[in-house]
């Protein structure tokens, strides 16, 4: 193979480009090291030895003699902001808007983080002029979110529908689900007002912005039953089963009043035998269990309960299972018994809660929106315990 000797006068041109490059790289970051104060590089000593409040004081020293730093008031406020002093946050951010050079595209993100302040701050008008004020540009989207954050705090369900829409539109968000949850909650609010016109209204468009919002339905059948109209009430339960099945361990003990309140006992009891075989809960079983403890007897309790846990083995169904013994037992079987139930009863307690997917927080009672998260449906229609056993 024959040689190029071309490449021994092309390679030290090229390594020699490179040198050239990097000097003039290192002489320009020296050239502005140089235009540095001395206070910037104490900040970062400071920082690389641990000891932020002094790196602070040092950078604010560098914003004071160096006002065109516009970066690192922007750092320093965003540090304020996290480490808990809005106020000083919000100072920071507010010099940044007074300057006449300031940028457009820098003036729209000290509006951001002026916002972010007052909303850390629990200003929550302010903090929505701030992203009201945010109509175009690279942080719309992201002032849309917020804004939506803040009217779900003031609960101002007719702009967070809004805000939603145009959220969804603008950026392609699926906001569906949010929206059905606002108009469920208007038509709560509506509902509490005893304005069942408007409370059907906004269910009506619950259900046209989500067709499977089980929310909408749940309070539809509530309505229903407050008007005395029990067979619309269980129509409206019962299509639970084709919008999320899961759900109607929800409304299972609210199907069982109204069917007895009809007379239609049995055929109520039958329709949740069918519920627990096909869509297994704790709560439907406890809901059938007492059911047909009063309607058929402790037998017949006792066999229903009994055929669950051979399929589903729970300790809530292990705790009713005792119960159905007790009735039955004699006297020398009941101390033992009461004695396990006891126990059992004690542990279910801890496992009969609800757990939202998102962070984790529990609670006694069902709810459509996490108060520690603030997510809509973050919630399971199941208990603990079927959540773990899952």
């Amino acid at each position: 193979m024959e040689f190029d000797y071309w490449w021994l006068i092309v390679c030290p041109i090229f390594f020699a480009l490179g040198w050239i490059a990097a000097r003039i790289d290192i002489d320009h970051l020296v050239r502005e090291s140089r235009n540095l104060p001395r206070s910037y590089f104490k900040g970062l000593n400071f920082l690389l030895n641990e000891q932020p409040d002094k790196a602070i004081d040092a950078f604010i020293e560098v914003v004071k003699v160096s006002p065109e730093t516009i970066d690192l008031h922007f750092a320093l406020g965003s540090l304020f902001r996290r480490r808990g002093e809005t106020e000083r946050a919000i100072r920071m951010h507010r010099n940044l808007l007074d300057r006449p050079d300031l940028a457009p595209e820098q003036r729209d993100q000290a509006v951001a983080a002026l916002g972010e302040d007052f909303l850390k701050a629990g200003l929550l008008d302010r903090a929505e002029e701030c992203y009201a004020g945010l109509r175009s540009g690279p942080y719309r989207p992201e002032a849309l979110r917020r804004l939506l954050e803040i009217y779900q705090l003031l609960k101002d369900w007719p702009k967070a529908i809004e805000t939603a829409t145009v959220l969804s539109t603008e950026s392609g968000e699926a906001k569906q689900r949010e929206i059905a949850h606002y108009q469920c909650e208007l038509a709560q609010a509506a509902q509490a007002a005893s304005d069942l016109v408007a409370a059907r209204q906004a269910l009506a468009a619950a259900l046209e912005a989500r067709r499977d919002c089980v929310r909408a339905s749940i309070m539809l059948g509530d309505l229903a039953a407050r008007e005395g109209d029990q067979g619309a009430a269980i129509d409206a339960w019962q299509r639970i089963e084709h919008q999320d099945p899961a759900y109607l361990a929800l409304v299972a003990r609210r199907l069982l009043d109204a069917w007895r309140a009809t007379g239609r006992i049995t055929e109520g009891l039958t329709r949740l035998r069918h519920y627990l075989a096909d869509y297994p809960s704790i709560d439907i079983l406890d809901v059938t269990f007492q059911a047909t403890l009063e309607e058929e007897g402790a037998d017949a309790a006792h066999r229903l309960v009994r055929e669950e846990l051979r399929r589903n083995p729970t300790l809530l169904g292990l705790d009713h299972l005792l119960e159905a013994r007790l009735l039955g037992a004699d006297a020398p079987q009941r101390q033992e018994l009461e004695m396990m139930r006891g126990l059992v009863h004690a542990h279910t307690q801890k496992l009969s809660r609800y757990k939202c997917q998102n962070c984790g927080f529990r609670a006694r009672q069902f709810y459509w929106q996490c108060p520690a998260c603030a997510g809509w449906e973050t919630y399971l229609p199941r208990r603990v315990e079927e959540i773990e056993l899952a």
